[in-house]
């Protein structure tokens, strides 16, 4: 896997929606370019970029969209498709930020109100807020801060229209953050 593969998925299915208006390439550039301007650091941007890389993978698949009932696990298959290309600086908020959705939901009831269609309807899929339990040991997850964070760009990212930086101005950032054997890493 490289990262001209991931460039030749968001050129071929990108331009595809699932569960939103907003096509899959213009929801992951508004999502970086909400991470960017509040600073996130660049593997984080890069998550942002990518985090639905799952939902391309489907599309590649043959699948056109969830059964009502079934959640496709887009967060688990796209941090394990990256995972070859990016470390876990990527990975790891990528896999975490549907249950980002699901800890914001159970401890902020107004978030809920504030979702998507789109969203509200994958939540279901994906088993609905998480319990206080579910909450309190999703809280002491490594990397819980990030995917939170990642979770509300994602939120913001839905806006039809808005204008952004397009694919390629990331593509040196995604050379920058790509894995290195290791020892070589930055």
């Amino acid at each position: 896997m490289t990262i001209d593969r991931v460039v030749a998925l968001y050129e071929t299915w990108g331009r595809h929606t699932y569960d939103e208006e907003l096509t899959q390439l213009d929801h992951g550039l508004q999502t970086a370019a909400l991470a960017a301007a509040d600073g996130a650091d660049e593997a984080l941007v890069v998550a942002a970029l990518l985090h639905d890389v799952g939902h391309l993978l489907a599309l590649e698949r043959g699948d056109r969209g969830p059964a009502p009932d079934e959640d496709l696990h887009h967060e688990a298959v796209g941090a394990k498709f990256l995972g070859d290309v990016f470390g876990p600086e990527v990975t790891a908020p990528i896999a975490l930020h549907v249950r980002a959705k699901r800890y914001r939901c159970a401890v902020d009831p107004e978030y809920h109100e504030g979702l998507s269609d789109g969203s509200r309807a994958s939540l279901v899929r994906q088993g609905g807020p998480l319990s206080a339990e579910e909450a309190a040991a999703f809280e002491r997850v490594p990397g819980f801060a990030d995917a939170v964070a990642l979770r509300g760009w994602d939120d913001g990212g839905k806006v039809d229209g808005l204008e952004v930086p397009g694919f390629g101005a990331y593509l040196p950032l995604l050379e920058r953050v790509r894995a290195r054997p290791e020892g070589s890493r930055r």
